[in-house]
């Protein structure tokens, strides 16, 4: 789909240039820099003592100026519950989101809008029999029934809190006139579709390609590694109906609620619940949204500090608040901190005083979409190994506010919830998921290995791992890294899993990998291990037997962090976090090479030629030939490319092609090219990158701005703006306390700094919202960024207050021992047992 430069222009320069300024609502937070030290506190910090039922011994939460609450307990069950207390102290209203839309319960406070997303979660809630299938609980270790249980205790101790002194009520319930609900342990664990999922989508989108063309079209689309070539399964109709995925992506997807809002926005308002409505499923396949991370980790020989060091950022789709909270849990046998996501007990990134962690996606194929032939007669049944066998459903009450409960009827196969039927072709589909499966909670896991002491009891634990499926980097105090990916591997004995299969019983799952059928590393010899994504099998792994996954993600940054890691030399935390801002785009470094031999007869090609051959490739904010090649790279030169090397019905059906395979086809153009190769190839570049030129002209005229490229930014087209889930439902003036920025933002969407974007706004869809660097064994050197904030109270400090320290590519310490904390600390809380 092409987009013209006139589109877009009037909401991104009405943003940047109505503010006056790139930060928007971002406050300076007054903190350190980055490699200082945090400075003793002037006075006392202030002290809350709360009364609190469910307690065994008292418990001191110290929050740090940065908003990371130090949670220190004399047990573990009151560290747990103490962690459940505080993130409902912070994030309730994000954490009561989560539940209601996990458990599709959306309905019941925002009103007959939200049945359809409602029906379609309960779809994926895990329904294994908790109480019966100790299994379930015993997956993520042996605790973890006892650490659910009062992780969600102190939830509701909380929510007994305000309901008892309501002004601590957050903002969002008292405009939307609804109270947050209790929680019980096991909905921990039968939430599943806030997890990253896998290809269920990639599946359709290659079949719709083979139908309307053929498989080697896809491969533009979504080139397959290692080595690796699909075909349509036998018995196998790839022309699949266009609704398809609608009930999985409800499932699937985030809250963004819009609709008519109070005037004033001061008071509640009832009936509000009947105006509102899901916002529409996107699937604009211009909007990039990577869902990708970096981690490394360097040995001490690779290290100034004569200690490992381990690095991540795990990159996520943005709002505010942040997906990740930082926190610090200590009790006799445990002291970890770092980040997890707020609904859940434990840290999944961080550190426990002997080992570091971090994670990435390590891309497991854990879905499959099922075809099934329905019986004319009887439309709940479908055949299986050639008799006709009855749909399960389940009966359900949907609540809805302002209405009358909705009762529903939920299908499912054998395989899995029933999402599509198709009346014209007498089909019907079916999603099986590993994550579906027992002990397959996301990242609920992490409460085994944040007890690991050593890289063994670390790989032990990620045996079973189930999801989502993550390489996890490893340092130790003793100066050992490593890399053990886990994940739940379906073994497919007669097929790949990258298109939809029958039903019919031919293409069934023999069972799972086991977790040791994995590679990891223990101490490479060259001194550091790094993840972006990308395909890290060994060479001599044996994917074709074990068939994995074939979609990885491309090499871009593996690429620019393998050759920064590699230089000689050694590494400080400052290097670490410098990296971990690096906006150098390989992408942009290839095509260059291949732009300084060419030349053209007009002026435009030529200026455009001249401002990109000149560039350091570097994606900064204050440049202008970033500018243009972000505009001609994501909506200009793939759609030139695939018009030029595909069909007409292949060009039709890929909308966006994979950006590797089009530089790829462009360094290689006897591949693609056919005849007269290298002049097709240049002919294309020519052609796209005038057009990407004159694009920009024209949107710097409409704006009243000088066409004259020199005076051309990045900033001015690139923005972050951290969007509430409920600001479009809000009068204007709560909409801009609910959101954060816009913010000028540095990067791109393949550098390391990722900065993944809407190619038709501009405005940053994903990235890096948290990271960390860890000096191991000298704990407090250690570095940390969370954005836009750690607390999602509006009215808090702490809401936006690190938002801009995050644009800037800065962090503040990431104190563990006790002495900085209590030197840092603005504000206590002393939780004592109720009689």
């Amino acid at each position: 789909m092409k987009i013209t430069s006139g589109q877009f222009a009037p909401i991104v320069f009405g943003i940047l240039l109505a503010t006056g300024s790139s930060s928007g609502h971002a406050q300076r937070s007054g903190t350190t820099s980055p490699a200082s030290q945090p400075s003793v506190a002037a006075t006392s910090p202030a002290t809350q003592i709360i009364k609190v039922a469910g307690l065994k011994e008292p418990v001191q939460i110290l929050l740090d100026r940065w908003g990371v609450p130090h949670i220190y307990a004399m047990n573990q069950d009151d560290v747990f519950f103490a962690q459940g207390f505080n993130a409902a102290r912070d994030r309730l209203f994000q954490i009561d989101l989560w539940r209601r839309r996990g458990l599709g319960k959306l309905s019941s406070v925002f009103g007959a809008g939200f049945v359809e997303q409602d029906k379609a979660t309960r779809q994926f809630l895990y329904r294994g029999g908790l109480e019966k299938e100790q299994k379930e609980w015993l997956s993520y270790g042996k605790n973890a029934n006892r650490i659910a249980t009062n992780f969600v205790a102190g939830i509701n101790a909380y929510i007994d809190l305000i309901a008892a002194d309501p002004k601590r009520m957050p903002f969002e319930f008292s405009y939307f006139g609804y109270t947050p609900e209790k929680w019980a342990a096991e909905d921990v664990v039968r939430i599943r579709s806030h997890g990253l999922t896998r290809n269920a989508i990639s599946e359709v989108a290659r079949a719709s390609v083979a139908c309307r063309a053929d498989l080697k079209s896809d491969e533009i689309r979504a080139p397959l590694s290692p080595k690796w070539e699909t075909k349509v399964p036998e018995g196998l109709d790839p022309c699949l109906p266009k609704d398809l995925l609608k009930v999985f992506s409800l499932a699937t997807q985030g809250v963004i609620v819009s609709g008519k809002s109070s005037p004033t926005g001061t008071t509640p308002r009832a009936d509000l619940g009947q105006e509102l409505q899901i916002a529409t499923v996107n699937a604009d396949p211009n909007i990039e949204t990577t869902e990708g991370s970096n981690a490394w980790v360097i040995a001490p020989s690779k290290s100034a500090t004569g200690r490992a060091i381990l690095a991540n950022d795990p990159h996520r789709a943005f709002s505010t608040p942040s997906l990740r909270y930082i926190a610090h849990l200590s009790a006799p046998g445990l002291d970890v901190i770092g980040a997890g996501e707020p609904a859940l007990p434990g840290i999944s990134i961080g550190h426990n005083g002997t080992i570091a962690f971090g994670l990435t996606i390590f891309s497991i194929d854990q879905e499959d979409l099922y075809v099934y032939e329905l019986n004319p007669a009887n439309p709940m049944e479908y055949k299986y190994q050639g008799a006709w066998e009855k749909m399960r459903t389940i009966k359900e009450t949907i609540q809805v506010k302002g209405g009358e409960p909705v009762n529903v009827e939920l299908p499912f196969t054998r395989h899995g919830p029933m999402i599509f039927i198709e009346k014209e072709k007498n089909r019907a589909f079916a999603v099986r998921a590993g994550w579906l499966e027992p002990g397959m909670a996301p990242y609920f896991g992490s409460i085994d290995y944040i007890y690991a002491k050593n890289f063994t009891e670390f790989k032990q634990a990620m045996l079973n791992w189930g999801a989502p499926s993550e390489n996890q980097v490893y340092a130790d105090t003793a100066g050992n890294i490593g890399w053990a990916p886990g994940g739940l591997t379906p073994i497919r004995p007669n097929w790949d899993g990258l298109l939809p299969v029958p039903g019919d019983g031919r293409y069934e799952w023999a069972g799972f990998l086991s977790g040791d059928k994995l590679p990891s590393v223990y101490n490479p010899k060259r001194g550091w291990f790094a993840s972006s994504n990308e395909m890290n099998l060994p060479p001599d792994y044996p994917y074709r037997e074990r068939k994995l996954g074939f979609e990885w993600a491309n090499t871009a940054r593996i690429q620019r962090a393998s050759e920064l890691l590699a230089k000689p030399g050694k590494f400080s935390i400052e290097a670490m976090m410098k990296m971990q801002n690096d906006v150098l785009s390989v992408h942009a470094r290839r095509v260059i090479s291949l732009l300084k031999a060419l030349r053209s007869s007009d002026a435009n090609t030529m200026a455009a030629l001249s401002l990109l051959t000149r560039w350091d490739a570097r994606e900064t904010p204050e440049s202008a030939a970033t500018a243009l090649f972000e505009v001609w790279m994501s909506r200009h030169l793939g759609v030139a490319f695939k018009d030029a090397v595909l069909s007409a019905a292949g060009a039709g059906i890929v909308a966006q092609p994979n950006i590797e395979a089009v530089i790829n086809g462009l360094e290689n153009p006897l591949i693609l090219f056919g005849k007269d190769a290298i002049k097709k190839r240049d002919q294309v570049m020519l052609v796209s990158l005038k057009a990407a030129f004159e694009s920009l002209q024209q949107l710097y005229r409409m704006n009243g701005r000088s066409a004259d490229s020199s005076q051309w930014r990045w900033s001015d087209l690139h923005f972050a703006l951290i969007e509430h889930p409920l600001a479009n439902a809000v009068d204007a003036a709560t909409k801009a306390k609910l959101n954060v920025g816009p913010m000028t933002k540095a990067g791109g969407a393949n550098t390391l700094n990722v900065s993944s974007y809407n190619a038709a706004t501009f405005q940053q869809t994903g990235g890096a919202s948290f990271r960390i660097v860890v000096d191991v064994g000298n704990w407090d050197s250690s570095r940390a960024i969370n954005t836009p904030g750690q607390s999602g109270n509006i009215d808090s400090p702490h809401y936006r207050d690190l938002a801009e320290k995050w644009s800037k590519g800065e962090y503040f310490p990431l104190l563990y021992s006790r002495k900085m904390i209590d030197d840092a600390a603005e504000q206590r809380f002393e939780l004592q047992p109720a009689k």
